[in-house]
């Protein structure tokens, strides 16, 4: 009996110190801070008394006119004014009307694009087996009214309308009408990041938003050089992710150059054979469609890139009969830009078989109603020290002038383009062309139709030869490497020093950047700016990055450039501070691993740095 009062004893002790402890821990885990919005920015202030915290994600999304939104929206917007409703994770539905009229293309596009926004509003709740008391399910809508759109064309209509209301059946409804899936799919962007994890780790979003939206610039790209060095498909596929959570449009793959020839020919599959750095570094007809096919359904279109007749060199050592001239040539400064040197031979019409080989199987893998034929950095030095061509053009009246190589560059550019268009099944498609000797000032219309070509600049932001390029109709893609090679600012790797288009490049510069402009400050009237800038790409070449590097080198700087042209804003990237450092901590909680802009307390404390 005495052992037994003692055991009781024992176990009343027990459980008073345990009682303790519990309110000790439960005061210990009470927040101290809460964020509010004051002037626009997320002032973090104590709580007082027993009010309820909220973090940095809640207040943001109502402090400020666009929220936590990125791209900022360009028509109307409206949010609820603080006011949340609790998302149930497990209970997110996305339907879309007309399906029995659609093609079936379509139909499999729109539901992967629902079951991509269901997993990243699963990732956001971090879902840890809780109950999801008084959470409210979400039904989103799809109205899109062309049931047969597949393809992302230069002018395909983005825009969208976004409704999202708290029903009394205590559901919340969300409806997404656009003239096409791709409009529909920045819907979804847009909706799932007005959802995020509150301070009491529940899902949280406005529980009224009216949203009307379209881009102002149709072009909107990422560059990615994978010829320099070898990017698997998987990191090729995170950075469509990281196009697609920024509404990026344009994956400019720049596949093949001197260093490698990765790309797997059907027709010539000695190129990649000799070419490609490894038999594992190739990317076969399988890799390309799944890389398209993921890139479609997150609204990204695939441009392939064949750079020639300069950028050429390793693949082609089997043709033989002097198709390439000055491969490896030394020194390489008197043949090239960079080693290892090489250029084709536009005299041999063993040439334009290849290429036409070439064109008609990157045709067949790659859905793109454009197509990039590079033409930079032709070297005159290497075809004037070339035999083979030097004899052609002596034997053919063709004056080894500056003027003659011009005519004899054109000359390749035509044969060249009749073989892509033979690989189109004969119709004519739209050709990009990078700034180069054949558009320099008073040489453009010489040498080049503005009814074939899209002229990519290259060159400084304020080269006059852009202005003229647009006066005589030619529209353009700014790539200006003094505001988007993000490549800039490193050690160089030939010889000493920074690398050439140094300084680093920081991501308000990238912002900055307005194509229009740009052109405007040369003296082109708005509305004829407005016209002919297509849009802009930010360029990764990747002599000084591999895939180890990639995430830092594009992110977060390429979402700068991404609301640039999608919302074209007039004050500048000071506005955009706060919402860029949210869009940061977005990517790398998608698992894109973008370099970091500010200390956390930056991020904690707007206003302050």
């Amino acid at each position: 009996m005495k052992e037994l009062t003692s055991d009781r004893s024992r176990i009343m002790r027990h459980l008073i110190l345990l009682a303790v402890l519990g309110a000790t821990t439960l005061a210990t885990d009470r927040p101290v801070w809460t964020w509010k919005c004051m002037n626009d920015q997320c002032h973090k202030v104590q709580i007082e008394g027993n009010g309820k915290s909220r973090n940095v994600a809640e207040c943001r999304l109502f402090c400020d006119p666009y929220g936590s939104l990125w791209p900022r929206p360009t028509g109307h917007v409206e949010l609820s004014r603080g006011k949340t409703v609790q998302v149930n994770v497990n209970s997110i539905y996305v339907e879309y009307a007309g399906r029995q009229q659609m093609e079936p293309r379509l139909r499999g596009m729109i539901s992967e694009a629902g079951r991509i926004f269901q997993r990243q509003l699963a990732k956001t709740a971090q879902l840890d087996g809780r109950e999801e008391e008084g959470a409210k399910s979400l039904f989103v809508h799809l109205n899109i009214e062309d049931p047969t759109m597949t393809r992302f064309e230069t002018d395909t209509d983005e825009s969208y309308d976004l409704q999202v209301q708290e029903l009394a059946d205590g559901r919340i409804n969300a409806t997404i009408s656009a003239p096409t899936f791709f409009g529909a799919r920045h819907g979804l962007e847009t909706l799932s990041q007005l959802v995020v994890l509150g301070a009491d780790r529940r899902l949280r979003m406005p529980d009224f938003v009216r949203i009307q939206d379209r881009p102002v610039y149709r072009h909107r790209g990422i560059l990615l050089d994978t010829a320099r060095s070898y990017i698997s498909p998987d990191a090729i596929k995170r950075t469509i992710d990281g196009m697609a959570a920024n509404k990026l449009n344009t994956f400019h793959w720049h596949m093949t150059d001197s260093q490698s020839f990765p790309f797997q020919s059907k027709t010539y599959p000695n190129l990649s054979r000799y070419g490609a750095y490894s038999p594992e570094q190739i990317y076969t007809e399988d890799d390309i469609r799944s890389i398209v096919e993921y890139a479609r359904v997150r609204g990204v279109r695939v441009v392939p890139e064949f750079d020639a007749p300069a950028h050429v060199g390793e693949g082609w050592q089997w043709v033989g009969e002097n198709t390439t001239v000055c491969f490896k040539a030394q020194p390489w400064k008197s043949y090239c830009q960079e080693p290892p040197c090489g250029q084709l031979n536009p005299t041999s019409d063993k040439v334009y078989q290849i290429l036409g080989g070439i064109f008609s199987d990157m045709l067949q893998v790659f859905d793109s109603d454009i197509f990039h034929m590079g033409g930079d950095e032709v070297d005159l030095n290497c075809w004037n020290t070339s035999e083979p061509v030097t004899d052609w053009m002596d034997n053919n009246g063709l004056a080894r002038t500056e003027e003659g190589f011009m005519d004899l560059w054109e000359s390749f550019q035509n044969r060249a383009y009749e073989k892509l268009v033979a690989a189109n099944g004969g119709k004519e498609m739209p050709v990009i062309l990078w700034t180069s000797g054949l558009t320099e000032k008073g040489r453009v219309d010489k040498h080049l139709d503005k009814d074939k070509y899209i002229i990519q600049i290259w060159t400084k932001g304020e080269d006059p030869v852009v202005a003229e390029l647009v006066q005589k109709g030619f529209k353009v893609i700014f790539s200006n490497y003094d505001a988007l090679y993000l490549d800039c600012g490193f050690g160089a790797w030939l010889g000493e020093g920074n690398n050439w288009c140094s300084p680093y490049i920081g991501w308000q510069k990238v912002y900055d950047n307005s194509p229009v402009t740009l052109l405007i400050n040369q003296g082109v009237q708005e509305h004829l700016a407005r016209i002919m800038a297509l849009g802009a790409e930010a360029t990764l070449f990747t002599e000084q990055a591999d895939e180890s590097a990639l995430d830092g080198r594009l992110w977060p700087r390429a979402a700068a450039l991404a609301e640039s042209l999608w919302s074209d804003p007039y004050e500048g990237w000071r506005e955009a501070e706060h919402r860029m450092l949210n869009q940061r901590e977005r990517l790398v909680k998608r698992g894109i691993a973008a370099d970091s802009l500010y200390p956390e307390w930056c991020r904690q404390n707007e206003g302050y740095c």
